[in-house]
């Protein structure tokens, strides 16, 4: 029997797999399809991703750097507000290529990491959970202590364990130019409904484009329009479900959730590879697959960790819809240096960017 099972092989679920690993548990992971694919996720980050990181990953994943964001309160085009540091903010990275870095690190740890293995029914049990699996040498069950899933917006983990759906999904859409832009700003757009669109530039890579909004918002002719405006041909096109606001519990008797599967994520950007992958060290260091009651202190340590950060979060969202004239104001009132911390809202808060919004 096996201490975890994981279902996910993204970040959330490799990082837990990997940590869970190197603490000496025994620990299989599933993936559906192959690791990194398909795409459905911004490669847009703060520089605390080489934290949880191996050696070398920079080298590896690094397509740009970012040292600030011009806001549109329309599409492109418009006037832009600029808000930067003197330091690089952010980073752009291989989306898919982290996956895979990620996912190898697990093995490396001693994780069991199965590609093209669909998880298609979980039996929770007193002392135990059931797990079948429909693989490529056909159907088998797989029996753990305890079961992470971890498996996106729409997690069949979730479901299997009868947890509470997000408060919300949007309908993101993604496209990718191919011409190489290396400048270092990303073009926000308040233009969308209840969220917005985006430009970053990825270096050599090309340039990505998205935007996002809550489903029946026309989201593809908005992406369209988009696109249309800033005159490029995309050579790729994806679209997936983004989580917004996490459930009362993301645990049952033996079973728990991570990152987007648990909606760890920013609500004033979509964005959970940080958030899922702090939840997944917090999972590891407080569950023990020997104690349900372990669980609890998982719940209690995540949420004291992102509560705050996630209720700011929302907080800060509902600037999207605010009426223009009033989107505009703030935005030239508050436009210049910042030093606030891109996954971090309270640091909206700091000493370090009040001194620099006031100086």
């Amino acid at each position: 029997m096996y201490d975890f099972v994981v279902v996910g092989a993204g970040p959330a679920g490799s990082r837990f797999a990997r940590r869970a690993a190197e603490e000496g548990y025994d620990v299989l992971a599933f993936e559906q399809g192959e690791v990194g694919e398909p795409l459905a996720c911004s490669g847009h980050v703060s520089t605390d991703i080489w934290g949880f990181t191996g050696e070398n990953a920079r080298d590896e994943l690094l397509q740009n750097e970012i040292v600030g964001a011009r806001f549109h309160v329309g599409g492109p085009g418009s006037d832009a507000h600029r808000f930067y540091k003197r330091e690089v903010v952010s980073n752009v990275i291989d989306r898919e290529g982290l996956d895979r870095h990620l996912a190898g690190l697990a093995r490396d740890a001693g994780a069991d990491v199965r590609e093209h293995h669909t998880v298609t029914a979980v039996d929770q049990r007193h002392d135990r959970v059931a797990v079948t699996v429909r693989g490529p040498d056909g159907t088998e069950t797989f029996e753990a202590k305890m079961i992470a899933g971890c498996d996106g917006p729409r997690s069949r983990v979730r479901t299997e364990l009868d947890l509470a759906e997000p408060g919300e999904l949007l309908h993101g859409v993604l496209g990718f130019d191919s011409d190489a832009d290396a400048t270092d700003y990303v073009d926000v757009h308040l233009s969308a409904p209840r969220f917005f669109a985006w430009r970053i530039p990825r270096g050599d890579a090309g340039v990505e484009y998205g935007l996002a909004a809550p489903p029946g918002d026309d989201v593809g002719g908005r992406f369209d329009d988009l696109i249309d405006g800033y005159g490029v041909d995309l050579h790729r096109r994806c679209s997936g479900a983004i989580p917004i606001g996490p459930p009362e519990s993301v645990t049952s008797h033996r079973g728990f959730l991570l990152g987007d599967a648990a909606a760890q994520t920013k609500p004033f950007t979509g964005g959970g590879i940080l958030y899922g992958m702090t939840s997944a060290d917090h999972a590891v260091r407080e569950i023990d697959p020997d104690s349900p009651a372990s669980l609890a202190a998982y719940e209690r340590a995540w949420r004291d960790d992102l509560s705050q950060e996630i209720r700011l979060g929302h907080w800060l969202r509902r600037a999207y819809s605010l009426p223009e004239p009033v989107q505009r104001a703030g935005l030239s009132a508050l436009s210049g240096e910042i030093g606030v911390h891109m996954d971090r809202p309270s640091s909206l808060f700091s000493r370090e960017h009040l001194r620099k919004v006031f100086s």
